[in-house]
């Protein structure tokens, strides 16, 4: 329905009011505030506004979500201006360098992009952005016309349409008559899994540099062919909270110029005059640092925005109203401020136009001439060609270029997997990603390997790089090193020899795993190799897929349809002996089956977790699992199923000392449980076999001199804890979990939660003693995280359970762990 819906939106009285656009209330039936208005309502209103004032407004649809709804801005501006959009968006981005060749003009209006609504329950700013529509369009707010002669306001009034319609729809059928401001009433507690995150439990703040999502990438593909000068994102809090509003807290990446960090304190007290004279409460400068790159203030800023969050209270508690301590707070109230703050935004923009347009310009010529950052140029390795591919598809999204190498070199830079300075060959296919381009300052976030933290009390996590989350290879320069257009190859439709023996798929990345997963899916028989192994001249490593040509001579078509739509590369085995190794009767050779996979997700499933291994299997793996509302697996029937994932969560069974017979019995006649991150955790307090590391339980008692003060209570926990640091893991190639990895491995570790060695069974990925790379990580937590188990194998009878002590998935964007995952699913041993 919601795809037709903006072809189709002016049909009955809507022709009618052509030339008029009727008040948010005589359209919805209600006052703003007085009921939170379904995303269908809200698009039909937008385009009865385009309609009303074409020569103001322009609403258009830039993608779709999960579930079909419309994603759409409104962009506005004096009409003047609206005759030349086109013109001045690209006359931005020629001043920022994204086009090449010069503006046309050199005084265009100052572009301003507010972002409403991201997390479905903060439902407020929706609203606001019906109202702020309504008063700017038809000249309610008196000055807002004034404004618009100095600036361009591109509008997305709800980023996550799936989950406000989520929280909206229960809000309405939960709530009486009447709105009941109780503490207790039900209104206030939305069940899980609830409206903050997208269709798959994503949240999408946290989602803007790894584009993970659809409602992500179909965004900055817009985002991306306007670059804001300034960009807001609306959000809420709890509903006893002051209003937040920029500027930010520390830590701010070093990456931002002086010009956004102190531009910010301009607009916060343009803000504070409104805030001050209606005697409103508010904070600035505490919580909401600048650091992590995928929020929706930090990424406008690392591509050249002045980037804010504003913070309302309210969230999905505030419902229509509350009360506490004696006081209230409204739906009305919650939009007010929004408004206000939106408003005073626009103001700002306009006032401070000229200035703002003379630091946009100098930022991006800085960039392109000097580049941010002491490194100028980042080279990864080329030569697996599936990494490569997801590497490169994640800078195209964020605008990044890049270039190869073109040739062999020698060069001298900052080795990301020795952690030294060293020499390093080039190679002809590497990649070389320059400092000097108009996402430099993302580009520095994104790739340098150690971000400076001016305070350890960080809102989110602390390490990122992408060599490491993508696990490749990879130098950091602090010279120019120029590159060559990649050439343009087109793929080539293979064909599969008839009267080969069979065929060789080289293991060595996602990729082959995905195609390994759609094989088994259309009932081809595979096998791999346990040891490495030779044939025709040339090595192959344990891992390699086989596909014999005898038992799948009747699929040998959909076999060749599945390599050509993956690009995947395959040799020709002539016979099935190998002039080094185990040949192909030998049972060192393995054939795998296409195993029935399931996840528990129940209530006790940490949603943003269940969510990623969802998504895992239905946009990447592209294979059927099979989602359990249950928080016991003791109390399904576990017959029909071979592989149970079992999220991060707090699944009481697993600490559980009895009660597991069913599980037990099932996992020693074969079946595979795989546990994710606090699902470990909660297995170390049981009957399994894993146990935590207990720290030193001989620490001497405090000093008077370093006795907590109560001033630092903030902070007092910091030396526990772990803040997303990146850790070496090593792995035992020899283990099928490890097929794929020619070397180490790169975990993100997210708790002090770490496990002794297992005793009987796998250790797979070990923590050494040297294996923190990057990120914050308290002095208590430091030390006794190393030596530990971070991907363990037990056996059970015939079956096994596959420990995850870190999260593989983290946030759709740690791509390394992906193979670890596939691999547990899909292989035997």
């Amino acid at each position: 329905m919601y795809r037709k819906l903006l072809l189709f939106i002016c049909v009955f009285p809507l022709a009618a009011m052509a030339q008029v656009l009727p008040t948010p209330k005589d359209f919805l039936g209600y006052e703003p505030g007085e009921r939170f208005t379904p995303w269908h309502k809200v698009v039909q209103y937008f385009e009865v506004a385009a309609r009303a004032y074409p020569n103001q407004v322009k609403v258009s649809a830039y993608g779709s979500t999960y579930e079909g709804r419309p994603l759409i801005t409104a962009v506005l501006s004096a009409p003047e201006h609206m005759q030349r959009i086109d013109e001045i968006r690209a006359n931005h981005l020629k001043t920022n360098g994204m086009l090449p060749g010069k503006p046309t003009r050199s005084n265009d209006p100052v572009v301003v992009w507010m972002s409403f609504n991201v997390h479905g329950n903060e439902a407020s700013s929706t609203e606001v952005a019906i109202v702020m529509l309504y008063d700017i369009l038809t000249g309610k707010h008196p000055q807002a016309a004034g404004w618009l002669k100095n600036t361009v306001l591109v509008m997305d009034p709800c980023l996550n349409p799936d989950g406000r319609d989520q929280y909206v729809h229960w809000f309405q059928r939960t709530m009486g008559k009447h709105p009941n401001p109780s503490m207790l009433a039900r209104e206030r507690f939305e069940p899980s899994p609830n409206g903050r995150s997208n269709h798959y439990y994503f949240d999408l703040n946290r989602d803007w540099a790894w584009q993970s999502q659809i409602e992500t990438r179909s965004r900055l593909r817009l985002y991306n062919e306007w670059m804001p000068a300034i960009h807001v994102d609306f959000h809420e809090q709890y509903y006893n909270s002051p209003y937040y509003f920029a500027p930010a807290a520390e830590p701010l990446h070093d990456a931002i110029s002086t010009f956004q960090r102190t531009f910010q304190e301009e607009i916060g007290r343009n803000h504070a005059r409104y805030f001050d004279k209606n005697g409103w409460l508010y904070f600035t400068k505490e919580y909401f640092d600048l650091f992590y790159p995928a929020y929706g203030d930090t990424y406008p800023m690392f591509s050249g925005a002045i980037g804010m969050t504003y913070e309302q209270a309210g969230h999905s508690m505030g419902g229509l109203t509350i009360a506490w301590d004696g006081d209230t707070l409204t739906l009305s109230d919650r939009i007010l401020h929004h408004y206000t703050t939106a408003m005073s935004t626009l103001e700002v923009a306009s006032n401070q136009a000229e200035k703002i347009r003379t630091a946009y310009k100098n930022y991006f010529d800085e960039a392109n001439t000097r580049g941010n950052g002491i490194y100028k140029t980042y080279i990864v390795e080329g030569r697996n060609s599936g990494k490569v591919a997801t590497l490169k598809s994640l800078l195209f999204k964020n605008g990044i270029r890049y270039t190869v190498a073109g040739k062999k070199m020698q060069v001298k830079g900052y080795d990301y997997y020795d952690q030294a300075e060293r020499t390093w060959q080039v190679q002809e296919h590497d990649l070389i990603i320059s400092a000097l381009q108009p996402k430099s300052a993302l580009v520095r976030v994104l790739f340098e390997p150690h971000a400076r933290l001016t305070d350890s009390l960080t809102y989110d996590i602390t390490a990122w790089a992408l060599p490491y989350a993508h696990g490749m290879q990879a130098i950091a320069l602090k010279e120019v090193v120029q590159g060559v257009e990649e050439p343009q190859v087109q793929p080539v439709q293979m064909k599969l020899p008839e009267n080969a023996y069979g065929y060789l798929i080289p293991y060595e990345s996602l990729l082959q795993g995905r195609v390994l997963g759609q094989l088994l899916n259309k009932g081809i028989q595979v096998r791999f190799h346990e040891t490495d192994f030779e044939t025709n001249g040339k090595k192959y490593a344990k891992g390699t897929l086989i596909i014999l040509r005898q038992p799948n001579r009747n699929k040998l078509q959909e076999i060749e349809n599945i390599l050509n739509r993956f690009n995947v590369a395959f040799d020709v085995m002539e016979s099935g002996m190998m002039q080094k190794g185990a040949d192909m009767g030998s049972d060192k050779v393995r054939t795998l089956k296409a195993p029935n996979v399931a996840i528990l997700a129940g209530e006790r499933a940490y949603e943003n977790s269940l969510g990623e291994l969802w998504h895992f299997f239905d946009e990447q793996l592209d294979y059927p699992v099979t989602l359990i509302r249950s928080d016991n697996p003791n109390q399904i029937e576990l017959s029909g199923i071979d592989v149970l994932i079992v999220p991060s969560g707090n699944f009481k069974f697993l600490s559980e000392k009895e009660g597991n017979q069913k599980l037990t019995d099932w996992l020693s006649k074969g079946g595979k449980m795989i546990a994710i991150e606090n699902a470990v955790s909660m297995m170390a307090e049981g009957n399994w076999q894993l146990k935590k590391k207990e720290g030193d339980k001989e620490t001497p008692p405090p000093s008077n001199n370093d006795l907590p003060l109560y001033a630092e209570r903030d902070r007092s926990y910091l030396k526990h804890f772990v803040q997303g640091a990146v850790y070496r893991v090593t792995l035992d190639h020899s283990h099928p979990m490890a097929y794929g990895f020619t070397k180490d491995y790169f975990t993100l570790l997210n708790n002090d939660n770490v496990y002794s060695f297992l005793n009987n069974g796998w250790n797979v990925g070990t923590i050494g003693s040297r294996g923190y790379i990057s990120g914050m990580v308290g002095s208590e937590a430091s030390g006794n995280i190393q030596q530990t188990l971070s991907l363990g194998a037990q056996p059970y009878g015939r079956g096994s359970v596959v420990y995850f002590a870190e999260n593989p998935l983290y946030r759709g964007f740690w791509e390394s762990g992906k193979l670890l995952l596939t691999n547990a699913v899909f292989f035997n041993w």
